[in-house]
């Protein structure tokens, strides 16, 4: 049986980690009772696997010499920036459910975008004034929408697209040529995204260098009617620029669940602007679907205790592009 730990607090270990999920761990695994992750000092020294999520603490190297077995991480929650690389840099493999994480994230997306071509967010505002006047959009036959950001959420998202007639522009500079025709994206610039898409979704991963990218000079090119859907990371957006966009533009539809700072400040005017709509970052995984980001992993843990390839494992070099 391989050594094991389950570090996670008393409510993820609940939650997350419940009776039927230990069981497939112990099916090939030893594993005691969950240790908090701020008491990860109490792990065994023979640990090999590690079984986490949220609150995964970046240790040291003084503090990793402390279980020198240590062989693999099994992190039941998305972004790994936080702790992989000491890891890594030590040879130790870290899985990470970030493509699990990726599955809700795509659907509450495709869902704003249906209805985003459809004008329902502006006709909702326009309704109770204006009655079968308000404002319709184009609807889903034919029109552009716009993916920033052709990652695991990006690249989900545009699976889910395919059983619908839309025309689909990605803006990603990492994104080969070959692998847009493949994914079957028109691959443009980010002003171009912004001038042709009714929609426009960002999928940007949180890097510095994308600091509030996304200004007022490109949702000033937005179309008529268009909407903005920001389900990625609040910091990509200079939200100031887009506060005044949206004041100047009554017709464009912010939809953002997540801002910078999160959640956005109470004297924030994106709370009262009528055509920005916030919800309190609920596109990733919530309640049920946080357990098949566990189950993600435990199939991984499965093939490395039967020595098969890993699907989910992070390297060095995809920690300079992911989320």
């Amino acid at each position: 049986m391989i050594p094991a730990a389950l570090l996670a607090s008393a409510y993820h270990a609940e939650t997350l980690f419940d009776a039927p999920r230990r069981e497939r761990i112990r099916a090939l695994a030893h594993v005691g009772e969950p240790v908090p992750p701020d008491q990860w000092e109490r792990l065994a020294p023979d640990t090999e696997v590690l079984f986490t999520t949220w609150g995964m603490p970046c240790l040291t190297p003084e503090q990793l010499d402390r279980l020198p077995k240590l062989r693999a991480v099994f992190y039941a929650a998305g972004s790994v920036q936080g702790f992989a690389r000491p890891l890594l840099e030590r040879g130790i493999t870290v899985v990470s459910a970030w493509q699990a994480n990726a599955v809700p994230v795509a659907e509450f997306t495709l869902s704003l975008i249906l209805l985003s071509n459809k004008g329902f967010f502006r006709n909702v505002r326009e309704c109770a004034a204006l009655g079968r006047d308000a404002y319709r959009g184009p609807g889903n036959y034919g029109e552009t929408v716009a993916l920033l950001g052709l990652g695991a959420v990006g690249r989900a998202v545009r699976e889910l697209l395919r059983p619908f007639q839309l025309q689909v522009l990605a803006y990603d500079p990492f994104l080969p040529e070959a692998l847009a025709a493949e994914l079957g994206v028109e691959k443009v610039s980010l002003e171009e995204a912004f001038a042709r898409g009714h929609v426009v979704s960002n999928h940007l991963a949180d890097k510095p260098e994308l600091a509030v990218r996304l200004d007022g000079a490109l949702f000033s090119q937005l179309r008529p009617g268009a909407s903005f859907i920001n389900t990625g990371r609040g910091r990509t957006v200079n939200e100031p620029e887009l506060i005044d966009i949206l004041r100047a533009r009554p017709d464009l539809t912010a939809l953002l669940d997540v801002t910078f700072p999160e959640p956005a400040p109470p004297d924030s005017p994106l709370w009262s602007l009528p055509n920005a709509l916030l919800t309190s970052h609920i596109a990733g995984s919530i309640h049920d679907e946080t357990r098949r980001m566990v189950d993600y992993c435990l199939d991984e843990f499965e093939r490395y205790a039967t020595g098969q390839p890993l699907r989910y494992a992070v390297t060095l070099d995809m920690l300079a592009t992911m989320a």
